[in-house]
């Protein structure tokens, strides 16, 4: 179990030399907040999407905390989208990126090996259950997830000779065009006119709002049953795919676990019907979900693995990890300039490290346990909170509207209480994002290194945020 002494959690004031750094800096540019924000808006592109809804101009970090500019303190349960695995600079990471910039150690070197990737890979390899490590193969991709999907996809679809794919209602896998095709999120595909076709979607296990109305487990059998006719019935109209494309944990869409039971079976199918899963642990992977991979909690062995954001340390790095019969395609298939970014392999390997010697996959199993039951406390005192779920330390809280229902009965989606709710977070000191239909779901990902006291603390803030929107739905003045 993590020590304290370990986390190096506390807030940014105890470094002088880092304020001191600050402040000559700040003799040079104008770090007024409302400023640093203005230019941003007149120069960056309307896609811009966190500072919307988070404005905050970041001054410096340490652990779970971060400082903006007019010297404000906030606890990050964001954390780069889950990417900070270990918190804002942590010492096992700047140690590793000071070493290896001393040692002269190149930067880029595409896809030419080195001692530092070497190292990494072994160390990966390590950390992959024995079911796939023993024929696994891995394909480095550009800095970011949404490549690494864009690479599975061209893995399978050469293996197979095959040309669509299936994917899942509610899925995020990136905003890439390829990745786009296979989003559940109508949005970002009415601006284009549509996607790239071949993609059929099938009905994700959101117990919740279940697709079927039926919920438990007659939902989750429905939706096996329904999988298993498009493969198997000879008139269903649709194509063997090369691969299905699955997250263990839906992050963007809501915060939506599938159950290891669901898995398992689906696992089956894509055995029975020879077509290879994918499991998009971009988010999910190392740690996050309570073990080091998501789709260890079914006990299952996926064909593909995608995984970059924790992966890298906080720099930027993303592979696939694919069992070796997939390895039909040719020299040049899929690169990247970026693929051979050593400083990402080096914060990759410490932290990939630090996780496991800190066992920090069992860490965030203990602390999730212990914020879910907080948010669980809360759902009973307030009625805007419709579900509470998640896994390990990826946590989500469904904020409905009180007593207004759809057709099917459901509570009604929440989303400008949610956002009330996020606003009222960050004015007490709290940062967190929304996700799920209509932006209802308050997400949490706190770094894996929380403590139980900040768990506490971060429950308290949202009780008292609660409490804030409430009194303003009821017109009552906050003191």
């Amino acid at each position: 179990m993590v020590r304290e002494v370990h986390c190096h959690s506390e807030a940014p004031h105890a470094q002088e030399s880092l304020a001191q750094r600050h402040a000559a800096l700040a003799a040079q540019y104008s770090f007024s907040e409302s400023a640093i924000l203005s230019r941003q808006a007149r120069r960056e592109s309307n896609a811009r999407t966190y500072p919307r809804r988070i404005p905050l101009a970041l001054k410096r970090a340490k652990g779970i905390y971060v400082e903006d500019v007019e010297g404000r303190v906030f606890i990050d349960c964001l954390a780069a989208a889950g990417t900070l695995a270990l918190g804002h600079n942590h010492p096992v990471v700047v140690e590793a990126l000071e070493q290896a910039l001393r040692s002269e150690l190149p930067m880029q070197t595409l896809d030419l090996m080195t001692p530092a990737k070497d190292a990494f890979v072994e160390e990966l390899f390590s950390l992959l259950p024995s079911g796939l490590s023993a024929r696994a193969r891995v394909q480095f991709c550009g800095p970011a997830g949404t490549d690494a999907i864009e690479a599975a996809v061209k893995l399978v679809k050469s293996a197979t000779r095959r040309p669509t794919m299936f994917a899942f209602q509610g899925g995020y896998h990136g905003m890439s065009q390829g990745a786009l095709s296979m989003m559940g999120n109508l949005g970002p595909k009415r601006a284009l006119a549509g996607s790239l076709g071949g993609v059929q979607f099938l009905p994700y296990p959101y117990d919740y709002r279940c697709p079927f109305g039926l919920g438990g487990e007659a939902g989750e059998a429905a939706g096996i049953a329904y999988i298993q006719n498009l493969l198997g019935d000879p008139e269903s109209g649709v194509l063997t795919p090369a691969g299905m494309l699955i997250e263990a944990v839906q992050g963007e869409g809501g915060v939506i676990p599938c159950s290891p039971r669901w898995m398992s079976r689906l696992r089956e199918l894509c055995t029975q019907y020879d077509v290879p899963l994918i499991l998009d642990e971009v988010q999910t992977g190392f740690g996050r979900t309570g073990k080091m991979f998501a789709f260890e909690h079914a006990g299952i062995t996926p064909d593909v693995v995608v995984l970059s954001k924790a992966i890298g340390g906080g720099m930027p790095l993303s592979v696939v990890v694919y069992d070796e019969s997939l390895d039909t395609w040719k020299p040049g298939s899929h690169a990247g300039t970026f693929r051979g970014n050593q400083l990402g392999m080096v914060a990759g390997l410490a932290t990939l490290r630090f996780i496991r010697r800190e066992r920090l996959d069992e860490h965030a199993a203990a602390m999730g346990k212990r914020l879910a039951a907080h948010l669980s406390a809360l759902a009973k005192q307030h009625a805007c909170i419709g579900d509470v779920r998640g896994r390990g330390l990826m946590l989500g809280i469904e904020i409905v509207k009180p007593g207004e229902h759809d057709e099917f009965g459901r509570p009604l989606a929440g989303g400008e209480l949610a956002s009330a709710l996020q606003r009222a977070c960050l004015r007490r000191g709290l940062i967190l994002e929304l996700g799920g239909r209509n932006s209802s779901t308050v997400r949490l990902l706190p770094p894996l290194i929380i403590t139980e006291t900040e768990v506490d603390r971060v429950a308290e803030i949202l009780a008292r945020a609660l409490t804030d929107i409430e009194r303003s739905a009821r017109g009552v003045v906050q003191a």
